[in-house]
């Protein structure tokens, strides 16, 4: 489709007006420096990044801050225990980032004496970093003139230039990849390619938006092949429909006369690994009786009264998870029944709980109560 020849062009005409759109418009965020286009502590970009995928802003603002009072070097995060680490991304979700930061810290002592490396090139050989965070550790920290390109960056690019495809596409995300690195740097000397780098990023998520983009202020209406030809609409296109499949669940919350409750660790790999939860049962295929199928695995005798405290549903990217929870005061009888089950159960106060690994799920079982 036409206008994708004309990228260089588009970059020095269009990324100097982005880059004062930036300046004018960019959210206050906490991780943002001040001035725009000031170098960031690479520490914290890698940090905030990694939390920002797959998870709203507002969530990040609070967690970033917590995160980094515990761990406010990169030292610091590689000498902790992953459960610690595990603790402090709580509420985040997607916990697999949390190991994957954690691994790249250790790369970074054990590798690079403890000094991120400052390049797109060395950043994505460390372990769990992909092209989109090693450029932008290497954009934000470093000025190295490259674009950060992700959902919204490669939606801002098939529309600017006129090109149909999904932004989740592979390819298409490898191709606004290098359209967005030759965009940036049309915005001349440093730091103006990071200001525009991070201005695509701005401009994806406020402005060029999925559904009715905001046209009327976009610093590169003008020079927008989607907009010139009526296509705004048409692109990218809409991605497939997938079929999610379900998985049911059933956790039980036994608690006892001292206010311990009985808590369990996750295997070390699948979702939401490692970290603790209520005895929790899930399968897949029918749905069943939940008491039943709780009463089978957990050996609980009939005369146990389990008690339904609720149902809800919770939506991951892959999965569709249907919870039922269960409570049971813990009579010595139920504990022996647990523990023979479940031979790695433990006991735990509410207040120990919350420092520890624990899902925004599991944290809603343990709200219920006999």
């Amino acid at each position: 489709m036409g206008g994708e020849r004309g990228t260089k062009g588009r970059g020095r005409e269009g990324a100097p007006l982005l880059v004062r759109w930036f300046r004018a418009n960019a959210r206050e965020m906490p991780w943002r420096s001040r001035p725009l286009g000031t170098r960031r502590d690479a520490y914290r970009v890698l940090v905030s990044e990694l939390m920002l995928q797959q998870t709203q802003v507002q969530r990040v603002t609070s967690a970033f801050e917590r995160f980094l009072e515990r761990f406010p070097t990169v030292a610091d995060l590689a000498s902790a225990a992953e459960p610690e680490v595990l603790a402090l991304w709580s509420g985040l979700g997607y916990y697999r980032r949390a190991r994957l930061l954690h691994l790249a810290a250790r790369a970074v002592v054990r590798a690079h004496g403890g000094r991120i490396p400052g390049t797109r090139e060395e950043l994505i050989e460390l372990p769990g970093l992909g092209p989109y965070t090693a450029s932008a550790v290497a954009s934000l920290a470093f000025h190295e003139p490259v674009a950060m390109v992700d959902g919204n960056v490669t939606r801002v690019m098939l529309r600017f230039l006129g090109r149909r495809g999904s932004a989740s596409d592979p390819k298409q995300i490898a191709w606004a990849r290098e359209r967005a690195d030759e965009f940036v740097r049309g915005a001349g000397k440093r730091p103006g390619p990071t200001l525009a780098a991070e201005g695509l990023m701005e401009l994806g998520a406020t402005v060029c938006v999925p559904r009715g983009p905001r046209c009327e202020v976009c610093p590169l209406a003008g020079a927008c092949v989607a907009r010139a030809r009526g296509w705004t609409d048409a692109i990218p296109e809409p991605k497939r429909a997938k079929v999610t499949p379900v998985v049911w669940a059933v956790s039980v919350v036994v608690e006892d006369g001292k206010g311990r409750v009985a808590i369990e660790t996750r295997p070390p790999k699948g979702m939401w690994a490692s970290m603790v939860q209520a005895p929790t049962i899930e399968w897949t295929g029918t749905d069943r009786d939940a008491a039943e199928v709780a009463r089978e695995a957990l050996a609980f005798a009939p005369s146990m009264k389990l008690r339904e405290r609720e149902r809800f549903t919770h939506q991951t990217t892959h999965r569709r998870f249907e919870f039922t929870v269960l409570s049971l005061r813990a009579t010595d009888r139920v504990k022996r029944s647990i523990e023979r089950a479940r031979p790695r159960v433990t006991w735990a106060t509410r207040e120990e709980i919350a420092e520890m690994a624990l899902s925004s799920v599991q944290a809603r079982v343990l709200a219920a109560r006999d």
